[in-house]
């Protein structure tokens, strides 16, 4: 028995440690561990409710629209309070966008290069490499002239010493199987990558102001003025603008992205067998079509035990089980609660231990739905999306999984998503489903405003008593909730459940693992100096520990300086 930690853990935002133990090559035990400190929800506290928005955005450099907009809606789910159309549009749009921008960045910047030799693009072959990737898809960034400009640019990287990115991957190692070609395919579409993710931000940054950290959202609307008359407001020159963005965005998505992740599946099919972990999946409905919003694009649900045949739907903000369902449980995170609490009992009271294996190891509560670990994330999302016969989610899937049949000689199936390899491939098929509904949310707003419809905002209006909230986004990393009490107008708590607290969470009360470590247990580990396999597992994730975790300084001292060189 060996143990191995990971501290931290790169290419993901924040800190993360895992400890495996490996026992005859495979892991036995795992813990994962959030080393990082955050205190939004105590400053929180006090504050008029209009403004929590732009403080919870701070949760993050990644994931910032996602937290202003699941707050907003917390309050406008105390208040009752009706949106109108064209808010409802502009969110959708905004947070279509950013999950676009996001789910290309994560496959090709943060997690390819588990799956990607780098060193091995110098022995391809250019044109046998476009044969390859033309096989896959008529995409115009394929061919031969382009490969080997790659390959030459490769080339110089590894000639000038300084490899920038690629400098510390774990090439040569024996996990790596691609072929040359493929490896330069892959590396080409890399660096293409760094331009479509970026379509997909200026979209973000018209609407929000400027990213990260939007600014034009408000409690019962947006900011965003309409005159399509007028060169400095919302008008018919930038919608335009936005639809050529995100034209170029999709074509990307769907000739290069999708294709990509089912080439790594497909010459990987081994990984389809492990990191499955808990297969209780939870997604809730999202991008909102009516100013109550009671009717979504995407559906939301609870998947027992990975049995779609009993998911059980979650209808929106107000559905009474979701609002009683959820826990956060402090048995194993340094809190002074032991828990389960429900986010609008929720505390954040720091207790400090060193790293504990039998007592507390981490700064993230554990999240229960029910009093169980659930999964959550993009393959929630798509089986959640599946199981009710999304026709957006069908058509995407069985692609998918057409395409990865063909490429592997093998029957893929939707039981094979619960994997490592599921995770890659549902994120795929999610981005492919948002390229089509961005489309479509783009021409419902411009329809919208060309009907004369103007209005933008509602404003609030604040009781005197005790109210509470729960707002919900299905997030890029997965679900995403903000519970606030407010009282006669001033915040009286507030916490948030962030998918990566559902998926990096310690153990609970009862034993019973998070996510992440249970994905890990029987992982193969070929050589425990250099586990590349616990990497692949956990990058699958896409883990953001950042607004994961709660910790702050109640003195207010000033705990760290840096300089900036």
């Amino acid at each position: 028995m060996s143990r191995v930690t990971i501290d931290p853990i790169t290419r993901i935002e924040g800190h993360l440690r895992i400890d495996v133990e490996v026992d005859q090559g495979h892991v036995q035990k795992a813990w994962a561990s959030a080393t990082m400190f955050r205190g939004i929800e105590k400053i929180l506290v006090g504050r008029d409710p209009r403004e929590a928005w732009l403080f919870t955005q701070r949760f993050c450099g990644v994931c910032t629209t996602v937290h202003a907009l699941a707050s907003v809606r917390a309050v406008e789910d105390a208040l009752n309070l009706e949106i109108p159309l064209n808010a409802q549009y502009i969110r959708n749009l905004i947070l279509i966008a950013h999950a676009l921008h996001d789910h290309i960045v994560h496959f090709y910047h943060l997690s390819a290069l588990d799956w990607v030799d780098v060193t091995q693009v110098l022995k391809a072959d250019p044109k046998k490499a476009s044969s390859v990737a033309e096989s896959l898809s008529d995409w115009t960034g394929n061919s031969t002239k382009q490969m080997e400009a790659v390959k030459n640019r490769v080339k110089g990287l590894v000639e000038s010493g300084q490899l920038g990115p690629f400098a510390h991957g774990y090439w040569g190692h024996p996990a790596m199987k691609l072929s040359p070609e493929v490896n330069l395919i892959a590396v080409s579409h890399y660096l293409q990558a760094l331009d479509y993710q970026r379509y997909a931000n200026q979209v973000v940054a018209m609407l929000g102001g400027k990213t990260p950290h939007i600014q034009n959202v408000a409690v019962g609307g947006v900011q965003n003025a309409i005159n399509i008359d007028s060169s400095a407001t919302l008008n018919v020159d930038r919608l335009v603008q936005m639809k050529v963005l995100l034209e170029k965005v999709v074509d990307f998505v769907q000739n290069v992205y999708v294709p990509d992740v089912c080439a790594v599946a497909g010459f990987y099919p081994e990984w389809f067998g492990y990191g499955k972990g808990v297969t209780n999946y939870l997604s809730v409905p999202d991008l909102p079509l009516d100013g109550k919003s009671t009717k979504f694009e995407l559906p939301g649900g609870f998947i027992p035990n990975g049995d779609l045949s009993k998911m059980v739907p979650i209808t929106g903000q107000k559905d009474e089980r979701w609002r009683k369902a959820v826990t956060e449980d402090s048995a194993h995170a340094w809190y002074k609660s032991g828990g389960p609490l429900h986010p609008w009992k929720g505390e954040t009271d720091p207790n400090y231990t060193d790293w504990k294996e039998d007592g507390k190891y981490s700064w993230v509560k554990a999240p229960r739905y029910d009093g169980q670990p659930a999964q959550v994330g993009p393959l929630a999302n798509v089986l959640v999306g599946y199981a009710s016969g999304n026709p957006l989610m069908v058509k995407w899937t069985d692609a998918a999984l057409g395409k990865i049949s063909a490429i592997a000689g093998v029957k893929a199936t939707p039981a094979m998503l619960h994997s490592t390899l599921g995770r890659h491939g549902a994120r795929a098929v999610r981005t492919a489903v948002l390229s089509e509904l961005a489309v479509k949310q783009l021409a419902l707003l411009t329809d919208n405003i060309l009907k004369g419809d103007t209005t933008i905002y509602n404003k609030p209006e604040f009781p005197k008593g005790e109210i509470e909230g729960v707002g919900f986004h299905e997030a890029p990393r997965g679900t995403l909730s903000h519970w606030v009490v407010i009282d006669n107008g001033v915040i009286k708590n507030y916490q948030a459940v962030v998918p990566t607290t559902w998926n990096a969470s310690p153990r609970d009360t009862s034993g019973a693992l998070g996510p992440y470590e249970s994905s890990l247990l029987g992982t193969p580990i070929a050589d425990a100096q250099h586990p590349l396999e616990v990497l692949r597992t956990i990058h699958s994730f896409d883990p953001c520990m950042a607004c994961a975790v709660h910790m702050f300084d109640p003195t207010g001292n000033n705990v760290a300086r840096v300089k900036v060189l």
